[in-house]
């Protein structure tokens, strides 16, 4: 099986945020989906290995930011190769309270959730929000995972659902 075919399917580049008893924290992801528009459902895969798995069960609540192709391209570092567990990623980034949830300000559009329903794979949990809030922050193309990749030359942390071992 060549598990290169898998990055042709279509992601976004996100930021999966949440509450950490007051504390802001979240994590990269690329596995976000719209499931219903009415009532608004969307769909996060997060591994459970990530801190904000464990911080999106405590608080039953996250927000997604959706990175656009001009958004700093560091944010996916911080907030993919770094642990919430012991790092205030927020501190480096600026962000903004938006539904109720931390958001990252360079993003070009954001999603608040509530979680109703979770799935577990062997890897992951699928968490299911029905969305509170969402708004556009700016004008930007959403940043796709083949940008990522192809124009900005980015790597997948092992945690990523698409990690391809080099």
């Amino acid at each position: 099986m060549n598990k290169n075919a898998f990055r042709q399917l279509s992601y976004g580049v996100y930021v999966i945020s949440t509450w950490d008893e007051g504390r802001p924290t979240g994590c990269t992801a690329n596995s976000a989906m719209q499931i219903t528009s009415d009532p608004a459902t969307i769909a996060v895969s997060i591994n459970h290995d990530n801190y904000t798995n464990k911080c999106i069960q405590e608080s039953g609540r996250f927000a997604i930011s959706i990175l656009g192709e001009n958004s700093n391209p560091g944010i996916i570092g911080t907030f993919g190769f770094k642990s919430g567990r012991d790092n205030n990623k927020f501190d480096e980034v600026q962000s903004v309270i938006k539904g109720f949830l931390p958001v990252v300000a360079d993003a070009c559009a954001y999603i608040a959730c509530e979680v109703i329903d979770k799935m577990e794979t062997e890897t992951h949990t699928v968490f299911l929000g029905k969305v509170t809030d969402a708004d556009v922050l700016k004008a930007d193309d959403p940043m796709t995972y083949a940008y990522y990749h192809n124009v900005i030359k980015g790597k997948s942390p092992k945690a990523a659902p698409t990690y391809i071992e080099e």
